[in-house]
């Protein structure tokens, strides 16, 4: 973690105020600017494929073979892809409200040749084409923010909880609200992409939920549902639940192949996040060698 992050983390820390959330100006991304943008840095080697390896490691940890996961808000599909690589025996069905996310999404799952994903149109606020009880493990991945108020994101919980099946699990992961705006802009900068993707990164930034709004959200979920954020300042926020599997045969053995692929300014950054959650009490669930 650079000095420039660790010292905009200690005036997050010593701030004592707090910043009003501002919704995004597209809360569904149909702009072929923007999921073009969005979709790049996702890909193999693109800037985020070290966030969608981390969440995929945990999620294989909530799942076992045969079951169903569904996955609220999944894009251009690059965070489905890596779950259902480690895990080819579980079936996954990616939900998204932009057409033009699920054409990117249409098509990324065309290229990999994965039989175990499938894909289709949905509001997460409303899932009516989801039956009750029927999902294993229901995924969202940086995705709430997007959602247009608190009565959204407790609209989406509770459809969580409703597809849910009894002993059900469940891992979502967002941005959290920093309390400068400053903050935010800084890291909206830091990755150092395009000024499309930059400028959506610092909007998503500005739209991310609080840690305390999540918290209460998480409620509706069922018991042993827990919630991490990173340490001295929530930049990323997890909810999840508390009952693991077992790995599945060869996911470990898969999960350090894709680590392998990275590269090494990935593998740092799959480090930094790694160890940020770590010391907020969020424990990976194995090491990367």
């Amino acid at each position: 973690m650079s000095i420039a992050t660790m010292v905009h983390l200690l005036r997050e820390r010593l701030y004592w105020g707090e910043q009003e959330r501002v919704p995004e100006p597209d809360l569904v991304m149909e702009s072929q600017a923007q999921t073009d943008a969005f979709a790049l840095v996702g890909e193999q080697d693109g800037v985020l494929a070290f966030l969608y390896l981390y969440n995929a490691l945990q999620i294989s940890t909530l799942i076992q073979p045969g079951d169903q996961v569904l996955d609220l808000a999944c894009g251009p599909a690059n965070q489905l892809l890596y779950m259902a690589r480690l895990n080819p025996t579980v079936r996954f069905t990616g939900v998204d409200a932009s057409r033009s996310m699920l054409q990117l999404a249409q098509g990324t799952v065309a290229r990999s040749q994965l039989d175990n994903i499938r894909l289709q149109q949905g509001d997460i606020t409303h899932l009516g084409t989801i039956a009750s009880a029927s999902m294993d493990c229901v995924t969202c991945t940086m995705s709430l923010h997007h959602l247009p108020d608190l009565s959204a994101l407790s609209a989406t919980v509770q459809e969580i909880r409703r597809i849910l099946k009894p002993g059900g699990r469940v891992f979502l992961i967002d941005f959290g609200r920093f309390k400068l705006r400053s903050t935010q802009r800084f890291f909206a900068d830091e990755l150092g992409q395009s000024e499309q993707f930059t400028q959506d990164y610092f909007n998503s930034l500005r739209a991310a939920f609080s840690v305390a709004e999540l918290q209460t959200a998480a409620k509706t979920l069922q018991a042993g549902t827990q919630v991490y954020a990173t340490v001295l300042a929530p930049f990323m926020v997890v909810v999840r639940s508390e009952n693991r599997m077992p790995w599945q045969p060869g996911a470990l053995q898969r999960a350090q192949t894709e680590f392998n692929q990275l590269s090494p300014a990935q593998k740092h950054n799959y480090r930094n996040i790694e160890n940020w959650f770590k010391m907020g009490g969020h424990a990976p669930p194995c090491t990367m060698v």
